[in-house]
């Protein structure tokens, strides 16, 4: 079976009336004979397969690489069963069989072809997805997968829910997912912008230290993923309060560069934000003041900003806002004074996106100069690390002091009042949930127990002076405890 993805680029010349509907980047899967059809009103199975695809924009999965993910699994499914004679919509029977075989394959066939639990129970998830779809469409008469029934509990609500029996069960390990501890935090930003722990390292001659220094500390302050910090606007970062807060800062994050185009707001310290408008304000306007960068012509044709502001601007003479515009089409902008509209530019004023290498080689000096504990960090290290340290702030109620105090100073009807109150009585899952961007408290849950929760909620207890929990806190405790209890990660993180 072959796996293309759709390009409407010429379209023109084909034989058809309109532009088709089909979207760009969307996953086509055919068969090896180039035919969709064994003869009229006779469609293939891959033909079911490519319009259950079509329609995952429309089913809460707007991401072209979650389209292919999908293409993939059912591709992979679909090989399996031509091998063996079975049909992609055979009998129950049949299909019960054949996944079965597909099991053992995957847990003992060859080495190259074996899934460890988590990319099993993924393939699962997205089989029984796509039979569920068929039979509803009539395209399947029956699904190879059997369920038994469970009841899910949070917040002390249960809701019933089906568990597939084809899952794989997991170890459990405490901790899986690694974050920096605050002072490897302060050693690594140190690092990214020059510095040893005791003053300026005058053994490295970095470049753009300004940049590397500032883009991850507002990685760490607002938890963006990579693709949300790599490709954000100059134009989209808030404005600097005039005074100096320790409550925290609105920080939206446009959909265009979101997980599943998801808009959210997170937040942001005082500190992180006063450092990327520096930056803003003297190493990237010298980098991109009068520049003559054009995006190669392998990217497409530049876009040329005029009339910005920080909702948008005008692209080409039509006025767009920012937050529509995907990652490939940002890296095309031109700022109407030269130089690329991200953030982050290197010198000569282009976009700059390696920031994986850029991590790695600070954690290497560290560990060659300074720590040799040092982790090796990549991007998404950040993310685990702001997760920690909100939670750790949330359930001490750091936010929530901080918030209260410039509340007090004001006439106690601003924002900033407005969040205390919020902070107050919000439960800290939930608030994390929206920082993050998930789309359910459950994935968020599902992310902490990856995380060393319990070190927190123990950390305050100590703190607190208490020496010993009461029955609400052992309450509070024991669900925290629970968040650390499986390794089923959610796939959003």
């Amino acid at each position: 079976m072959l796996m293309t993805f759709f390009t409407s680029a010429g379209w023109e010349a084909w034989d058809t009336e309109h532009r088709p509907l089909i979207p760009e980047r969307m996953p086509v899967l055919i068969d090896d004979d180039m035919l969709f059809e064994d003869g009229p009103g006779a469609p293939r199975p891959a033909v079911a397969v490519n319009r259950w695809l079509r329609e995952l924009p429309v089913s809460g999965a707007p991401a072209p690489s979650t389209w292919e993910t999908y293409a993939r699994i059912l591709k992979e499914w679909m090989e399996f069963l031509a091998g063996r004679g079975v049909g992609v919509f055979a009998s129950r029977e049949q299909l019960r069989t054949a996944l079965s075989g597909y099991a053992g394959y995957r847990a003992a066939g060859p080495v190259e072809r074996r899934f460890a639990a988590t990319t099993w129970n993924q393939h699962i998830s997205v089989l029984a997805s796509y039979y569920r779809w068929a039979i509803a469409e009539g395209h399947a008469q029956a699904e190879p997968f059997s369920y038994r029934a469970a009841r899910a509990m949070f917040a002390g609500a249960a809701s019933e829910v089906r568990v597939n029996l084809a899952t794989r069960r997991r170890p459990k390990p405490h901790v899986t997912i690694k974050y920096l501890e605050p002072d490897f935090t302060g050693l690594f930003l140190r690092a990214l912008a020059g510095r040893g722990p005791g003053g300026d390292d005058t053994g490295y001659r970095g470049r753009e230290l300004a940049r590397n220094a500032c883009v991850a500390e507002l990685a760490l302050a607002t938890g963006l993923r990579l693709q949300e910090f790599t490709y954000l606007l100059a134009y989209e970062i808030p404005a600097l309060p005039r005074a100096r807060t320790g409550a925290p800062i609105a920080f939206p994050v446009p959909s265009g560069v979101t997980k599943g185009r998801k808009p959210r707001i997170t937040w942001t310290s005082y500190d992180a934000l006063a450092g990327v408008h520096q930056y803003l304000q003297l190493d990237r306007a010298a980098a991109t003041g009068g520049s003559a960068w054009s995006p190669p012509r392998s990217w497409g044709a530049p876009l040329r900003v005029t009339e910005p502001d920080a909702e948008g601007g005008r692209i080409n003479g039509v006025r767009r806002r920012w937050e529509v515009l995907t990652p490939a089409e940002r890296r095309r902008l031109v700022a109407p004074g030269g130089g690329s509209c991200l953030l982050a530019v290197k010198a000569g004023g282009g976009p700059f996106t390696s920031w994986a290498r850029v991590f790695e080689r600070a954690a290497d000096r560290i560990r060659d100069r300074v720590e040799p504990r040092f982790p090796h960090v990549n991007p998404h290290r950040l993310r685990h690390s702001f997760s920690m340290r909100t939670l750790e702030y949330l359930v001490t109620g750091y936010y929530q002091q901080a918030a209260e105090l410039v509340a007090a100073t004001s006439d106690g009807t601003g924002p900033d009042a407005a969040l205390a109150l919020y902070l107050s009585k919000a439960d800290p899952l939930l608030v994390l949930r929206d920082l993050l961007g998930h789309s359910s408290v459950l994935t968020t849950e599902q992310y902490l127990r990856r995380l060393d929760t319990t070190r927190i909620f123990r950390d305050a207890c100590e703190r607190s002076g208490l020496g010993a929990l009461d029955a609400s806190d052992a309450r509070r405790a024991g669900e925290a405890g629970a968040e650390v209890a499986d390794d089923d990660a959610g796939r959003e993180v």
